[in-house]
C-alpha cells in the first residue's frame, strides 16, 4: 500500500555532506562532499536548505540557482494548497489529511524546518491510523536529525514510543529501535545503543534513515566496545549480517577480529584507521571520537592483563607494537584513573596486576546498597511518624 511507503525524507546524506564540509580537518573530502550536496539540493529542489548552506560558506551562492528553486517551491505547494483546498470542500477526512501530509512531507523534502514541524504537527492531529500516525513522528524525529535538534529528536522518540505501545506494527517497532539506537550513539550512550541495534540487526528496513553499510558499521563501532569476547564472537564476528557486509567495510573487519584474536598491535592499528576512516568524518559519532578511543585502549590493556599476574613492559608495548615510553605514560594515566587495576614497578619494568577480589567487589556492593535503602526507610519513617 501507497501508506506503508517510508518517503526518505529529508535526505539525510545531505546532512552528512554539510558537515564535512563543515569540518575544516576534513578538508580531503570537501570536493566529494561539496559535489553530492550541490547535486542532492537541486534534485530536491531544496531552495531553504540551500540558503542554510550558503549562509555558512558550505557552498557558494548561485543566485539564478537559488530564484529557480524557489519559484518550483511555490508552484508546487500552490498546486497541493488548491488540492487541500478541494479536499476540504468536496472530499471526506481521510482526503484532508492526505493532503495535509502532502504538504508537510513536501516542506520536509526542501529543508524547511519551521514550516515543516508545523506541517507534520497538523497531518498528526488529522490523520487517523495509527501506523500513519507513527510515520508521522518518524518524519519529526528524522527533522531533528538533519537539523541535530537533539531537544526535538527526544521529544518525539518518547511520542513515538507511545504510539508503538497503543498498537505498533512490527516493521514500526523494529525501525524505532534503529532510530533511538542512534540518537543513544549521538549522546555517548553506547552500551543501549549497541543492544538496540545489534536488535535490529536481521529485521533492519529503516533506510530511510541510514543506509545498510552504515548501519551495520555503527553497530560494529558500537558492540566492539560494549560485548565481552564471548558474545563478540557469537553475536557479532559471527552474525550472516555483519559477514555479508565486511568485504566493504575492511577497517572494522579488522577492528574487531584483531581485538577478539588478540592481535593487539594490528588492533591498534585498525583503531587508528577507524578513527579517521569512521568515528571523525561521522556527524553523530565525531564528539565522541576521543572518548571512544580511549575507552578502546583501555579494552584491549584490560584484556590482556587479565590474563597475567605480571608481565615486563617491554613485552606490553610489544604487544602493541608501541614504545615502552608510550605504554608507560598510558598506563599510568589509566591506573591513576582508577580504569586499570595494575601497578608498574619501574626498577624492575614490570607490570603487575592487583585485581579487586569478586567477593570483595560483591561485599562492597551489598554494603553500599544497604545504606541506600536504611537511608530510604529513615526518610520513610520521618513521613509517616
Amino acid at each position: 500500500m501507497a501508506d506503508d511507503v517510508v518517503l526518505p525524507i529529508p535526505n539525510l546524506a545531505l546532512a552528512q555532506n554539510y558537515f564535512v564540509l563543515s569540518t575544516p580537518a576534513l578538508g580531503h573530502l570537501h570536493e566529494s562532499a561539496r559535489r553530492e550536496l550541490l547535486e542532492g539540493i537541486k534534485a530536491d529542489q531544496m531552495a531553504p536548505y540551500y540558503r542554510i548552506v550558503t549562509a555558512t560558506n558550505g557552498l557558494p551562492l548561485d543566485e539564478a540557482l537559488l530564484a529557480n528553486m524557489e519559484q518550483q517551491n511555490k508552484e508546487e505547494l500552490d498546486k497541493i494548497e488548491e488540492r487541500l483546498e478541494e479536499a476540504k470542500k468536496t472530499e471526506g477526512e481521510t482526503d484532508i489529511a492526505d493532503a495535509l501530509r502532502a504538504r508537510a512531507n513536501y516542506l520536509t523534502r526542501i529543508g524547511d524546518k519551521e514550516r515543516a514541524v508545523e506541517a507534520q504537527k497538523l497531518a498528526l492531529e488529522k490523520t487517523p491510523g495509527l501506523g500513519s500516525r507513527i510515520d508521522i513522528v518518524l518524519t519529526l524525529i528524522r527533522i531533528g536529525f538533519f537539523f541535530n535538534d537533539h531537544e526535538m529528536i527526544l521529544q518525539h522518540l518518547t511520542q513515538a514510543d507511545e504510539l508503538v505501545e497503543k498498537g505498533g506494527d512490527w516493521d514500526r517497532r523494529n525501525r524505532l529501535k534503529v532510530y533511538r539506537g542512534l540518537h543513544l550513539l549521538s549522546i555517548r550512550q553506547f552500551k543501549r545503543g549497541a543492544e538496540l541495534l545489534l536488535d535490529a540487526l536481521s529485521t533492519f528496513t529503516a533506510t530511510e534513515l541510514i543506509s545498510y553499510n552504515d548501519f551495520v558499521a555503527s553497530t560494529i563501532i558500537s558492540n566492539v566496545l560494549t560485548l565481552n569476547r564471548p558474545d563478540l564472537k557469537k553475536k557479532l564476528i559471527s552474525a550472516p549480517e555483519v559477514i555479508q557486509v565486511l568485504p566493504d567495510l575492511p577497517v572494522l573487519s579488522d577492528l574487531m577480529k584483531n581485538l577478539y584474536d588478540s592481535h593487539y598491535d594490528k588492533f591498534f592499528l585498525a583503531l587508528a584507521a577507524t578513527e579517521q576512516t569512521h568515528l571523525k568524518p561521522n556527524r553523530l559519532l565525531a564528539p565522541h571520537t576521543r572518548y571512544y578511543v580511549r575507552e578502546m585502549r583501555i579494552l584491549a590493556y584490560n584484556q590482556l592483563l587479565e590474563s597475567y599476574r605480571s608481565l615486563t613492559l617491554d613485552s606490553l608495548a610489544r604487544s602493541f607494537g608501541v614504545s615502552v615510553e608510550f605504554v608507560d605514560n598510558e598506563l599510568s594515566r589509566f591506573i591513576a584513573s582508577g580504569r586499570l587495576h595494575c601497578t608498574i614497578d619501574k626498577v624492575n619494568g614490570v607490570v603487575e596486576t592487583n585485581r579487586p577480589s569478586l567477593k570483595n567487589a560483591q561485599y562492597e556492593t551489598v554494603i553500599r546498597q544497604g545504606d541506600i535503602l536504611l537511608n530510604a526507610v529513615q526518610r520513610l519513617s520521618k513521613v509517616l511518624y
